[in-house]
């Protein structure tokens, strides 16, 4: 699952203790794994390798400049979904040819910015963007490709906010509109609309919804083909899920079994956007204890780090797994669970130091007595971790380090209080 491991009772990264790097960098920060960065990655491709993939990592989800470098020199393309995501894979060495574009509202300076890079694919959600693209495509004489985003309206059982193939949800056409869309609009001397895209929601813990919705599409596929269009490339998007505890999600190689058969006759270039399959575990959240609280209803584990640094618990009501990085001996977890079966334990709700109640990473966990100064890790923090902080309470974000054997290095600094009111100071 990953290379955060217990070593005589005390947490190592790769090669490297915890407690060492916090000596180095301080709380909050983040900590990476290298190895299962590339490890993931390599998984996904060897699952999948049988259809010769595209796979475009998504930089939403883990974004550092130095991570997307060591995904592209692994050979990934990247999935992007702003101006600025494009430009964070351009600088990380990433080749515009091997990135996909998605999003609802990409601005004309946006998509000139990506013309101008020599963007592989957009993926397109709607027909009023379909007729801009057009539009801009014939003005600047530049060919592109592009891809329909298709809402199949399938429910991937996962939460209601990052679920985005229903059809109520603002990704994407209607499945039903496709065809029409496609005859419409699929024949321009600009933009080659010779592709369709999915991406039904994250994460996804099961290949039933990847399944009915691959189904679905190459027989919309079918149809357009026996019609005489053009369609020689699926992105199948991403969404597999990672494993928050316990063998929570299927391995690469089970949803592969469940899908290369479907696509492996097929005739299309097939697109993957992994994004939390790789990078989820191979990242923690380490923070520091400042107080224990007891009320007469609850006990609290006061830490330094806030939702302003990991925001999935209070946004998503997330399971994050939480754990002392030294321990005691025999307290081991023999899972990664909400109570460890291990003696001793105290119930707490582990909270941070943000003027919200919903600052809490987690409620009525049972822990180990926490003491002030020791190190917790918040365990599969590497996806939608610190990609979605903030500076919330005016709190500088954390320190991001990568660990690589047993060489760290720091691949974000923690930012200053100056760092807070740059953009607001003019000279």
């Amino acid at each position: 699952m990953d290379l955060f491991q217990y070593r005589n009772n005390e947490l190592f990264c790769e090669e490297v203790s915890i407690e060492q790097i916090v000596r180095d960098v301080g709380t909050p920060c983040y900590v990476y794994s290298a190895s299962t960065l590339v490890n993931h990655y390599k998984r996904i491709a060897d699952a999948f390798a049988e259809l010769d993939p595209l796979i475009c990592y998504s930089i939403k989800s883990c974004s550092n400049l130095h991570i997307c470098k060591l995904l592209a020199s692994a050979g990934a393309g990247f999935d992007v979904v702003s101006g600025g995501e494009l430009y964070r894979g351009i600088q990380a060495g990433g080749d515009p040819a091997k990135m996909v574009y998605a999003g609802v509202g990409k601005t004309d300076a946006e998509i000139n910015q990506a013309l101008d890079a020599g963007l592989g694919w957009f993926n397109i959600e709607s027909v009023p963007e379909l007729e801009n693209l057009q539009k801009i495509t014939a003005q600047r004489k530049i060919v592109s490709r592009a891809a329909l985003r298709i809402n199949p309206d399938i429910d991937p059982k996962t939460h209601r906010y990052t679920a985005t193939g229903k059809k109520h949800s603002k990704f994407g056409v209607a499945i039903e509109r496709a065809e029409e869309i496609v005859k419409k609009y699929a024949k321009h001397d600009y933009l080659r609309m010779t592709g369709l895209h999915l991406h039904i929601g994250s994460p996804i813990n099961s290949t039933e919804p990847f399944i009915e919705a691959i189904e679905k599409v190459l027989r919309l596929i079918d149809g357009l083909r026996k019609d005489g269009f053009e369609i020689d490339t699926l992105d199948i998007g991403g969404g597999f899920g990672a494993d928050y505890t316990k063998d929570q999600s299927p391995v690469s190689t089970t949803y592969a079994a469940a899908m290369v058969p479907l696509l492996k006759n097929s005739g299309l270039k097939i697109i993957m956007e992994p994004g939390r399959s790789i990078a989820a575990n191979s990242g923690i959240l380490v923070t520091q204890v400042l107080f224990e609280k007891d009320s007469e209803e609850k006990s609290f584990a006061i830490v330094d780090a806030g939702m302003n640094d990991l925001i999935r618990p209070a946004l998503y009501e997330a399971f994050h797994f939480i754990w002392p990085t030294k321990i005691a001996q025999g307290m081991l977890p023999p899972v990664r669970s909400e109570r460890p079966d291990l003696p001793n334990l105290k119930k707490y709700d582990v909270v941070g130091p943000i003027c919200e109640s919903g600052d809490c990473f987690a409620h009525d966990r049972y822990l180990p007595r926490v003491n002030r100064g020791e190190l917790m890790a918040i365990f599969t923090a590497g996806a939608y971790g610190f990609s979605m902080s903030s500076q919330y309470n005016s709190r500088p974000r954390a320190a991001e380090v990568l660990v690589q054997g047993n060489l760290t290095r720091l691949i974000r600094r923690r930012e200053t209080y100056q760092d807070l009111i740059q953009a607001e100071v003019f000279e």
